[in-house]
């Protein structure tokens, strides 16, 4: 059996090819090129939600393919923009919506907004990486935990922002061996704890990075009983902040804090 760690490293030693090889086959090369072909021709909102496919791509490029059947929620998501403290893209807990509206800003750019590389290219970037991780964890759910990690890691600022995230906080909770219950404890005490444990500033420092990967994936291993495929644990679904044990209630404080901040 090969080990978590090892199925991880042997991804990332050379991404590239890792991406090629994930993202190779012709439904993931159509899709490619039916988006790029066409994202540049929408220039309102309307046309965003309107066209189906794309729409599908992009959100599924951020994420949220859990979310393709919720286009009111989306759609106040998109109409908010980022701007306004208080718009509904700052004010959810979970990060994927304002990663979102920032990318297709239509309340600030307007009929401009598609013609960034962020949303051609760059969300076409995103939508392989994400099919890279999804194609890993069909066999291994510690190395797409460890992936999405890795890809993240760099926009953690805070002990708030790892708990919005239950993807994330799953690779930490493993990593720091934190207590099962620990978030039915309140925000305070799960934000104490955690800052005891981990110094935010490590995640960003590669050498550190690379390490409490590997201590992650090998706690993953004992405690998935081994480096067998472990995608029965916690599902083959797309990897989302939603698939994880952090309880409503921390979600529902995080909310609050940033509605509090934004007045």
């Amino acid at each position: 059996m090969v080990s978590t760690l090892i199925s991880y490293q042997a991804i990332t030693r050379d991404i590239g090819r890792s991406l090629a090889l994930a993202t190779s086959d012709r439904m993931t090369q159509r899709d490619k090129t039916y988006y790029l072909a066409e994202i540049s021709k929408i220039d309102s909102i309307d046309d965003f939600m309107s066209n189906q496919r794309v729409l599908s791509f992009a959100m599924r490029a951020f994420g949220l393919e859990d979310m393709l059947n919720s286009k009111a929620l989306i759609r106040k998501v998109l109409e908010g923009g980022i701007d306004d403290r208080r718009s509904l893209a700052n004010t959810l807990a979970d990060p994927r919506f304002r990663e979102f509206a920032e990318a297709f800003n239509f309340k600030r750019y307007g009929a401009t907004t598609t013609s960034f590389g962020r949303t051609q290219q760059g969300t076409v970037d995103r939508f392989l990486r994400q099919a890279l991780e999804t194609n890993a964890g069909r066999s291994n759910e510690g190395v797409r935990l460890a992936l999405y990690f890795e890809r993240k890691a760099p926009t953690i600022n805070s002990v708030y922002s790892l708990l919005a995230d239950r993807a994330i906080y799953k690779v930490i909770e493993t990593a720091l061996d934190l207590p099962t219950n620990l978030p039915s404890a309140g925000i305070e005490k799960q934000v104490a704890l955690i800052s005891q444990r981990l110094d935010i500033a490590d995640l960003k420092d590669p050498k550190e990075l690379a390490r409490f990967i590997s201590r992650f994936a090998s706690l993953w291993d004992i405690e998935n009983g081994g480096s067998a495929s472990t995608s029965g644990v916690v599902g083959i679904a797309p990897l989302t902040s939603g698939q994880f044990g952090i309880s409503s209630g921390t979600l529902a404080s995080i909310q609050a804090l940033r509605l509090n901040r934004g007045r």
